[in-house]
């Protein structure tokens, strides 16, 4: 169910062909383009930098639902363990959830580990969004760059942007830029100077999102869709 609609998020707990959502509904116009925003290993829906993202697009006119994964609601600390085939039922849920909300183009982002998920859900299902908005994809674990976790980015056919900070350490902009060939469809990588895995900071706490928010409108060209 979802709450009243106001300027607030509004709770959302459902349950779409059987898979769990859950999570926070950022409204826009009916006819907005629609984001659904997931996170880390290691966090849930409400971590900062989601917060932070989903209301800057709300003001520019994007509908965002930043949902916690379903590993993460079946308990609330801890890492995801074997849990990636229902992570993925889960953002499917909530792409699906998101449809009836807003009649506006869908797309899918996530945070590392959510991110990562959901690049592999939609290599299987190239026509599920519209895009892909990837928050410091975990390319490889810390100091083992021979662990590349590339192996379906030849089957990624929907568009991304990639958002990777200069200091992190899941891999490196040059590691991301080799990798980032590896795609067919159209990439684009906004590099954020100082910014390690976690992305938002006190630094770049008050331009980060807008300037994500703008490489995302640009590349996705929404422009018909007034901020």
């Amino acid at each position: 169910m979802t709450m009243p609609s106001t300027d607030s998020p509004e709770y959302v707990e459902a349950s779409i062909g059987g898979a769990p959502v859950r999570g926070f509904l950022h409204r826009a116009d009916p006819a907005s383009p629609g984001l659904v925003l997931t996170h880390g290993a290691g966090a849930n829906c409400q971590s900062g930098l989601l917060t932070a993202l989903a209301e800057a697009f709300q003001g520019s006119s994007v509908a965002v639902l930043r949902c916690d994964l379903p590993f993460r609601q079946a308990r609330p600390h801890g890492p995801p363990i074997r849990t990636a085939e229902k992570d993925q039922e889960g953002l499917k849920a909530a792409v699906a959830f998101l449809r009836t909300q807003t009649s506006g183009p869908i797309f899918l982002g996530g945070h590392s580990y959510g991110g990562r998920q959901a690049t592999m859900l939609v290599a299987h299902d190239p026509g599920l969004v519209g895009g892909l908005l990837l928050l410091s994809y975990p390319l490889h674990p810390p100091k083992s760059p021979d662990q590349m976790r590339t192996l379906h980015f030849p089957d990624l056919r929907t568009p991304a942007l990639f958002i990777h900070g200069m200091r992190d350490g899941f891999g490196s902009i040059t590691e991301m830029e080799t990798a980032l060939r590896l795609i067919p469809s159209r990439t684009e990588l906004l590099s954020i100077p100082g910014a390690g895995h976690e992305l938002l900071s006190k630094k770049n706490h008050d331009e980060l999102p807008p300037q994500v928010v703008q490489r995302f409108r640009a590349l996705f060209a929404l422009e018909a869709f007034s901020g």
